[in-house]
């Protein structure tokens, strides 16, 4: 690279993961090679507000995961879509005021931001981003959806009912506990990191967790409870994706909750890689590639898995903008696998590029 790239990275945004958008933000900000890439940060607020941020004071409390806060900024930004001069971001109270990116690295979590929302507004732009485009992104957030594709395509899952908001009064916990048996999960449909989950022991439990999932999402998956070791993978690229080493994850609480991921520094031991057979392994490795490809992923994703005492395989669930905090096992899965952090982030920048100018070499006229 001759000249810096100008990446924009986007974080914060509206959904129950802003803090750990602001965390995973946070390190790959530090991580970034600038001698190769010219950085603008960009933070969502909680509003949906998009603001130009100072790099020297762009997050309060930034340290503490339960307080970490984004930085209110008076700099609103907007979208230009690319021309002649390329995409840019313009400043809302200045508009002559014009900051030109090349690539958009989204680091947002959950909906709004991880689930096609965003990708599809940068794909109308016309700026390259990082990540699965629109429908990898939309059918990775959406449990059920998600689950339906990877069933199809003979690839063990827990078993699951899926409830719809305006269906709720005709819910049944006798039917629930008859077919998927004590304990089980509840999960909002369209979140990640444990946001709104529950693992569900009794009736008097099953209401309660109901009412609260539904808080962050009309649709909610109740989920067979999977006895087994927690593997998970990280795969890489778009054509031709690749798998790194697996890992596994073992909660010290009852499961792997939003605390144990992003505020209990000992809530659960990282094993990297795992400790399993080299055929294990490999088969690991083939099925993540495999569930990414089902998926229609680009860019990147995490794959978690099941793995049962009798050598079982069940995916859980595909990742498409996994964390990147300090503890996260996306980065530190491909660190071990040979891949150090900088040398991913760049990776991944020129996958997005990749795969813009490929896309930009596509007729969208059938008379030329």
């Amino acid at each position: 690279m001759d000249q810096k790239i100008r990446v924009g990275i986007l974080f914060g945004g509206r959904s129950a993961e802003h803090e750990v958008s602001l965390q995973s933000a946070k390190n790959i900000i530090e991580a970034i090679d600038r001698q190769k890439f010219d950085v603008t940060l960009i933070g969502i607020d909680k509003a949906g507000r998009w603001m130009l941020q100072d790099e020297t004071d762009y997050l309060l409390n930034a340290d503490n995961p339960k307080t970490i806060v984004l930085q209110p900024s008076k700099r609103e930004l907007g979208l230009a879509p690319g021309g002649a001069a390329g995409p840019k971001l313009i400043d809302i109270a200045n508009p002559n005021a014009i900051l030109p990116v090349d690539v958009i690295f989204p680091v947002l979590h959950g909906p709004f931001g991880e689930d096609g929302t965003v990708q599809g507004l940068l794909k109308l732009a016309g700026i390259p981003f990082v990540g699965a485009s629109v429908l990898g992104s939309s059918v990775g957030m959406d449990k059920d959806v998600m689950k339906r594709l990877l069933r199809d395509a003979g690839i063990l899952i827990a078993d699951f009912v899926v409830l719809h908001k305006g269906k709720a009064a005709s819910l049944d916990f006798e039917q629930i506990r008859k077919r998927l048996r004590l304990p089980f999960f509840i999960k909002p449909a369209n979140l990640g990191s444990s946001v709104g989950i529950h693992k569900v022991h009794s009736e008097s439990e099953f209401y309660s967790a109901i009412e609260d999932a539904f808080l962050f999402d009309q649709k909610i998956i109740i989920e067979e409870n999977i006895e087994g070791r927690e593997i998970e993978c990280s795969v890489l690229g778009n054509e031709q994706p690749i798998a790194s080493l697996a890992g596994e994850i073992i909660p010290k609480h009852e499961f792997y909750s939003y605390d144990a991921k992003y505020i209990d520094d000992v809530g659960a031991l990282l094993n990297i890689p795992a400790e399993l057979p080299e055929d294990k392994m490999i088969e690991v490795q083939s099925l993540a590639v495999k569930t990414y490809e089902v998926l229609c992923c680009e860019g990147m994703a995490r794959v978690d898995f099941f793995l049962k005492e009798n050598g079982e395989l069940l995916v859980n669930e595909i990742n498409t903008i996994p964390g990147f905090t300090k503890i996260s096992m996306y980065p530190k899965l491909w660190e071990v696998s040979g891949l150090p952090y900088s040398n991913l982030l760049e990776r991944l920048i020129e996958l997005a590029l990749d795969r813009h100018a490929q896309e930009q070499r596509l007729k969208t006229n059938q008379l030329r």
